[in-house]
């Protein structure tokens, strides 16, 4: 399902890769310079005391000119990563869309799209990391661009961080399982905003048998999701349109549940109701785990305030709510018995030739490390 890429394509989207590269490992480090030496001394001739919160500290740096200079590079580097993928996809638009049609004729019944299925406000006026219509874009019948648009570009936003496939969460995910409940095989699986399965692949494959369902609400995406797995030989997957928030499955009916970097592209009453979902569904003697990015909690104030540069500045309103959320505390107030509920690590698992994880290139939100959060049933 991979978009046809041009000499130019190519080139246009190693260097946005390269360029970004450098700003995580290069040019980010110049902020802490300039806090120290100019923004920091400043708050403190002013307000008689240094900055000690991630809020004041980025009140402090507004008007810095090195980390209005990042800020920039950062913001216009998304922008042309958005504008390069729409340029490599929108002309490719309708074969695409027939790519997609074929593949998915031969195994109709693991797509379900519903088009009574709405779109919440704070997800349809939003466009989630610069990215024009969001995952929702349809400009012809049965639209996939945004999704190969997504696809596309992933790769050198995160620069190659995640895999040739960018399924190293879930690659991770698995590995991590098998670590934690040797030997088990849940038959019912759930993947919750799943986008268009980067990360469900790899379950699949380690789990053949069982019956996995993707859900999320964005059509192009599963349309995307669900041709892409079956080119890649993945047909026990059912792509299902639905709300997180409210889904049409039993009590009880899941094994399995887990989430790759969904929660925080929910708001904080969403998050909740997802969240209550999910303890529903979940069987007895399941488990349940979110992957996202670490809390702000132990986490230093400047830190912080280089973590959410997503929030102020990449489209992502709902960031730093759910950074700020202790997930085992409000799982515990939704009913999850205390003991149950766990915190832990979930590496990127990737091919030998993709670049080593490291926090040297960690681009402050988009690294190959994620913080975990589940309970066992």
């Amino acid at each position: 399902m991979s978009p046809v890429a041009t000499h130019d394509d190519i080139a246009r989207f190693n260097f946005l890769a390269n360029f970004n590269k450098y700003m995580a490992g290069v040019v980010v480090a110049g902020n802490s310079i300039a806090f120290n030496e100019r923004a920091a001394p400043q708050w403190l001739a002013t307000h008689g005391a240094p900055p000690d919160t991630r809020r004041e500290i980025r009140e402090a740096m507004r008007e810095d000119a090195y980390y209005r200079m990042w800020s920039s590079l950062r913001r216009t580097g998304m922008e042309m990563r958005q504008q390069a993928g729409r340029a490599l996809v929108l002309r490719q638009m309708r074969s695409l869309r027939d790519r997609a049609q074929a593949l998915s004729a031969s195994h109709p019944d693991t797509l379900r799209l519903d088009s009574s299925i709405s779109v919440p406000r704070y997800q349809s006026e939003l466009d989630n990391h610069c990215m024009p219509g969001s995952y929702y874009a349809e400009y012809i019948d049965g639209d996939v661009s945004a999704a190969a648009n997504y696809d596309a570009g992933m790769f050198a936003t995160t620069t190659g961080l995640f895999g040739r496939y960018l399924d190293g969460a879930g690659r991770g995910t698995v590995e991590w399982l098998r670590r934690r409940r040797p030997g088990w095989t849940p038959k019912r699986i759930l993947d919750l905003g799943s986008g268009l399965g980067h990360n469900v692949v790899p379950v699949a494959r380690a789990f053949p048998e069982a019956e996995i369902i993707a859900v999320d609400l964005a059509a192009p995406m599963l349309r995307y999701g669900h041709a892409r797995a079956i080119g890649m030989g993945i047909k026990n997957v059912i792509f299902q349109q639905a709300n997180a928030e409210s889904l049409p499955f039993e009590d009880g009916h899941f094994d399995f549940i887990f989430s790759a970097m969904f929660l925080h592209e929910t708001s904080h009453s969403a998050l909740r109701n997802i969240l209550c979902e999910a303890k529903r569904l979940l069987a007895p003697g399941g488990l349940q785990v979110h992957l996202e990015q670490p809390p702000y909690r132990g986490m230093g104030a400047f830190e912080q305030f280089l973590r959410d540069w997503d929030c102020q500045y990449n489209n992502e309103p709902f960031w730093s709510a759910l950074h700020d959320t202790r997930l085992p505390e409000l799982m515990a107030e939704l009913g999850v018995a205390k003991d149950k509920i766990f915190e832990t690590e979930i590496h990127a698992l990737v091919e030998e030739e993709m670049p080593k994880v490291s926090s040297e290139v960690e681009d402050y939100g988009r690294g190959g490390m994620w913080y975990a959060c589940g309970y066992d049933a």
